[in-house]
């Protein structure tokens, strides 16, 4: 891949897309991880001290805290910092409380990016900055991510990249070692990593959709998570036309 090509591609089309949207700048997640630190890199050369990050632990290892400055510092970032721990336990408690008594993990854990959209937008209203997404093409395919969550953007700049094309963009525009090196993990408990909870590791996918190439096992699961997904990216279903509204003739029930 000509990384020095792709990063003027995207920073490019970031800049179309905040002049076009009437945008003041661009805002997004810091998380410490490789993904978000390449579109801070990505967001700063566009747009310059339009860029802003949020770091938003939410019962987060504290060396993401750490990693998420350290990016911010790597590439001059202004930052803002949201403690959202104290908001999310107190909204599985009230929802606890009010009906589900022992919630499954997913519910909570993805109650997480919701708390973080939430805090982005808040920002990018009050600022007039768009919302950009750090998703890539790996994660996406598999439906990687959490709807009305870390999907719920105004912008993907990195979503046609593989995950090893960001780890390659990440060296060339400068991201620090430590956080290229570490396993990618989405924050959503202790412990928790991307490949333990896909059940595959990313060269394995990066693998498949290049070349639909893999070990039985894994192509049954990366499939079956590719279908799963697909509402992921999709306007909610609606039995009628959003452009014209009620259909002639609505048919009588038995």
């Amino acid at each position: 891949m000509d990384c020095a090509k792709v990063e003027s591609f995207i920073v490019g089309w970031l800049r179309q897309m905040v002049a076009s949207a009437h945008s003041d700048g661009l805002l997004f997640g810091l998380s410490g991880g490789i993904d978000s630190a390449v579109v801070a890199a990505l967001c700063k050369k566009a747009v310059g001290d339009s860029a802003l990050a949020l770091i938003m632990p939410c019962e987060s290892h504290p060396i993401d805290f750490e990693h998420a400055v350290l990016t911010a510092e790597a590439f001059d970032v202004k930052r803002h910092f949201v403690e959202l721990t104290g908001t999310y336990r107190t909204m599985v408690a009230e929802m606890t409380r009010s009906g589900m008594k022992d919630p499954p993990r997913m519910a909570s854990a993805n109650l997480k990016p919701r708390l973080r959209m939430a805090a982005l937008y808040f920002f990018a209203n009050g600022m007039n900055y768009m919302v950009t997404g750090t998703g890539n093409r790996s994660e996406w395919y598999v439906g990687y991510s959490t709807k009305f969550g870390d999907g719920g953007v105004d912008v993907q700049p990195i979503i046609g990249l593989l995950k090893s094309e960001v780890v390659e963009l990440a060296g060339h525009l400068g991201v620090p070692r430590e956080i290229i090196e570490k396993p990618p993990t989405a924050g959503l408990w202790q412990g928790q990593t991307d490949e333990a909870e896909m059940g595959f590791t990313y060269e394995q996918l990066d693998r498949y959709i290049s070349t639909r190439q893999a070990e039985p096992a894994v192509k049954e699961r990366i499939d079956r998570m590719h279908r799963a997904s697909r509402h992921k990216y999709m306007l909610p279903p609606t039995p009628f036309s959003p452009e014209t509204g009620l259909p002639g003739v609505i048919p009588e029930g038995d």
